[in-house]
């Protein structure tokens, strides 16, 4: 009998080999991504409100539009957080930057 414990103990050590051990369930438990029950992470693929919409031309005169991606601190918003693509994310900051130059959009937030 003692010498069944003995062989089985190399077994159920750790594995020798150099590459890493799949993870084993943490504190949520195992049962895949989020847990046993669960929900899976889905993100949403982010879109280009422009190219949707089929908008060529950002007018700086609207004020409104362009208001929604700068940031409560006057800052704009970068694209990884908007979805708009690289060429309106380009016009778009233009036309941001115009419209401070004339005053219609403030350059930073008043504290």
């Amino acid at each position: 009998m003692a010498d069944e414990i003995t062989s089985r103990a190399p077994e159920a050590s750790a594995p020798t080999s150099g590459a890493p051990s799949p993870r084993t369930g943490g504190p949520r438990g195992a049962g895949g991504p989020g847990g046993p029950g669960g929900r899976k992470f889905f993100r949403r693929k982010k879109v280009c409100k422009f190219c949707t919409e089929k908008i060529d031309a950002i007018p700086y005169r609207d004020v409104r539009l362009l208001q929604g991606f700068v940031a409560e601190r006057g800052k704009i918003v970068p694209r990884r957080l908007t979805g708009v693509c690289t060429t309106h994310q380009r016009r778009l900051t233009r036309a941001i930057k115009q419209a401070r130059n004339i005053a219609l959009l403030p350059f930073a937030a008043r504290y």
